[in-house]
């Protein structure tokens, strides 16, 4: 087929046709929504999530991306606007990373039971440990992130099911292991 197309249209228009296409399938493939996996969550149970989210958080979801990244010692909940320009949703991510930070070293998880309708996963053992665990909020040039550290085995393992559990709801795509 490559030979054929070669020599109908010769080499400079194939290799116009080949940078076309493949800027094509990168368009198309960055605009795509996550693909659906056996037992995902359905489009309505997205939509209410989102917007029990854009309403406990702050900010609209759609003007921010969300990270939630596995460490050796625990990880991080990462909020940032997607346009450097948008100071307002930085503000309001930083705002509410930072009352994030307090609430969970206080063992309060109410705001991620109110956005996902249940107590995500490792909650209750972060709870159990809270004295264990660290959340320091950090700064960031387009909103902010939460560090979650500790040195129990037993809190880690509950931080990576919760960040886990975040990156699984909200489509994420980042790895649910730790990543060196």
């Amino acid at each position: 087929m490559i030979n054929r197309t070669y020599r109908n249209f010769g080499a400079a228009s194939l290799r116009v046709s080949l940078a076309v296409g493949l800027a094509t399938v990168s368009l198309i493939h960055g605009q795509q929504p996550p693909k659906k996996t056996e037992g995902s969550m359905t489009d309505q149970h997205m939509d209410e999530m989102n917007k029990r989210g854009d309403q406990a958080m702050g900010f609209d979801h759609m003007k921010t991306s969300h990270h939630f990244l596995l460490a050796n010692d625990g990880g991080v909940i990462q909020v940032e606007s997607n346009k450097a320009r948008d100071k307002g949703s930085s503000g309001q991510i930083r705002q509410h990373l930072r009352h994030i930070a307090m609430m969970f070293s206080k063992g309060d998880f109410d705001t991620p039971m109110l956005v996902h309708a249940q107590d995500p996963p490792g909650v209750e053992v972060m709870k159990q440990l809270k004295a264990e665990i660290s959340y320091r909020f950090e700064q960031t040039r387009r909103g902010g992130r939460v560090r979650i550290a500790s040195t129990n085995a037993d809190a880690i393992k509950a931080i990576h099911d919760f960040l886990s559990f975040q990156i699984k709801e909200h489509m994420t795509g980042d790895a649910a292991e730790v990543v060196k």
